[in-house]
């Protein structure tokens, strides 16, 4: 049986992200620092693949070739008919962590170490305004009560 069309546009798409992405691109090429340090990026790769086509149907087929003369109508062969088809695909490289070696040890350093320092960073306003209004209203609450407790007592003692 013949290759069909849509094998040929998967094939070049599946070759070019084969040839994009590989181990080094997750785990990439280790660098050399001047103290012997040895520094290796770590990355996350994300893809995504489609691939579509479509044969015409008989009565679009195109007439005055030299498949006409020979063609059997009720069993189309591949290629007989015009094929349209596309194919594509996306990659997505992002940086996760740096793993440091050097003078006796091994550190994994995530590249978004600092974002949750700064989300923190940026709740200690709030958090500090909530804190004020939570004092702010116990103390007036207790001052209520010795007003109730004082109105109580001196309302006994009259009786």
């Amino acid at each position: 049986m013949a290759e069909h069309p849509i094998q040929g546009l998967m094939t070049t798409a599946m070759e070019s992200i084969k040839d994009m992405v590989d181990v080094n691109t997750i785990v990439g090429d280790a660098v050399q620092a001047p103290d012997g340090t040895v520094i290796i990026p770590i990355s996350k790769v994300a893809f995504g693949f489609a691939a579509g086509g479509g044969e015409y149907n008989a009565k679009c087929r195109i007439y005055g070739s030299a498949d006409d003369e020979d063609s059997d109508e009720s069993e189309p062969s591949i290629g007989k008919f015009p094929f349209a088809g596309g194919s594509g695909a996306g990659v997505s490289i992002n940086p996760v962590a740096f793993m440091v070696v050097g003078q006796g040890q091994i550190k994994l350093l995530p590249v978004n170490m600092n974002s949750s320092l700064d989300k923190v960073l940026d709740m200690i306003p709030d958090l500090i305004q909530k804190a004020n209004e939570s004092i702010k209203k116990k103390i007036k609450v207790a001052k209520e009560i010795k007003t109730d407790e004082k109105c109580v007592k001196y309302g006994k003692e009259e009786e």
